[in-house]
């Protein structure tokens, strides 16, 4: 292991921890995926295959982006967040719709789709984090300052808000403590809270007033979700899938009933990404999960870490926002199959299958991993003066 550690530089934790869990992500889908050949027919090996191409294609994005300087990152992020704009846009109005939601593109020619929400979500906090560094000075100043941080923020969220906003409101809040962490002015922050709930409530009335517009096309969906959640006399045909989802944990006990035996699995939708934690548990146990939990605590320390001892304010906005992507993402799916939260749409981070959400996290390690090469080189081991405004 050490000897190929050798051409991956950065930090070997989070090298070993990123193959680790992509190895997990090829055993467990493969064992997860019954329920997709069931009812999109083909078989476990073409689902497999598929999955271990785009695990392939995130681990060389990750190898690359981690060989180049992450000042090019910081460069090319306001042309990274118009493009991502707009696509969002452009599936805004014609991207392809699974399970009632618009939220993919088909890549032309090769015929594969891809999640534009999870291109926007990286850019945005790279512009922000990018933005807070030359715009310190002027924090206090809304035009000068304070418009420029929270114009994006508005328009990627409320593109990705429509048909999902489990995702959007992840990414609000996200961005919300990097502006905190950035010393934007807590008065400021209360009021952009505040605005945010306000448009939402307003949206939300004029959904229910005049129902033709279709201005939130999956409002019943969350309702529906929120009510199953948490309230009462809910039918257990109308709540199946967190039922399926806390029967499986049940089921798995201590030490799981074995890859590839799991039954609940069989009943739950996305089983290999939405309800990933579930399967897990069911097949790998209790004492595996918590050290999947501790695996995922262990890779935010790391990539906070690598922020913190990087030499300029943009690199650590950056690890800190990318640290709570990913940690914000596993929480998530693991509260909703332990029906803490209602169902979202948010899987597991490099394990569940998933095409672009793969590719995605993996560029963003690359992203961390270039700032943590760059830390270790002898003459980049300087100390950070958070007044500075450089960024390249």
């Amino acid at each position: 292991m050490k000897q190929y550690l050798t051409y991956l530089k950065g930090d070997p934790v989070i090298w070993i921890i990123t193959l680790l869990f992509l190895a997990i992500s090829i055993l467990s889908v493969y064992s997860f995926i019954p329920i997709l050949v069931k009812t999109e027919g083909g078989s476990p090996f073409s689902y497999l295959s598929k999955h271990f191409i785009y695990i392939l294609l995130g681990f060389l994005a990750m190898f690359w982006i981690h060989k180049q300087d992450p000042k090019y990152v910081s460069k090319l992020s306001k042309f990274a967040l118009y493009l991502s704009i707009g696509l969002l846009i452009f599936t805004f109005f014609f991207g392809v719709r699974v399970n009632e939601a618009s939220r993919w593109v088909r890549v032309p020619i090769i015929g594969l789709t891809f999640q534009t929400s999870d291109l926007a979500r990286l850019t945005l906090l790279i512009y922000l984090s990018r933005t807070l560094v030359l715009k310190e000075q002027l924090l206090d100043n809304w035009k000068e300052g304070f418009l420029p941080l929270m114009l994006p923020i508005i328009i990627i969220v409320g593109l990705i808000a429509k048909d999902n906003f489990s995702t959007a409101a992840i990414l609000f809040l996200i961005s919300v403590v990097l502006l905190f962490i950035g010393r934007v002015p807590i008065s400021k922050l209360a009021i952009t809270i505040g605005s945010g709930l306000a448009l939402l409530g307003i949206v939300i009335l004029i959904h229910l007033a005049v129902p033709a517009l279709n201005l939130l096309p999956r409002f019943d969906t969350w309702m529906s979700r929120f009510f199953k959640a948490y309230g009462e006399n809910v039918e257990v045909v109308n709540n199946a899938q967190s039922i399926n989802a806390e029967l499986a944990i049940h089921n798995g006990g201590y030490f799981g009933v074995g890859v590839g035996n799991g039954k609940l699995k069989q009943y739950l939708p996305e089983a290999y990404a939405d309800f990933y934690f579930a399967s897990f548990v069911e097949e790998f146990g209790l004492f595996l999960a918590y050290g999947l939990i501790f695996l995922y605590l262990i890779l935010f320390y790391r990539i906070l870490r690598v922020g913190l001892n990087a030499s300029k304010m943009f690199e650590t906005f950056v690890c800190i926002g990318i640290g709570l992507i990913i940690l914000s993402q596993a929480s998530i799916n693991m509260m909703v199959c332990t029906g803490l939260i209602p169902v979202t749409g948010q899987n597991m981070p490099f394990l569940a299958m998933g095409g672009s959400a793969m590719i995605m996290s993996c560029i963003s390690l690359g992203i961390v991993q270039s700032i943590a090469r760059k830390n270790n080189e002898p003459d980049n081991k300087v100390v950070k003066d958070p007044s500075s405004s450089t960024i390249n």
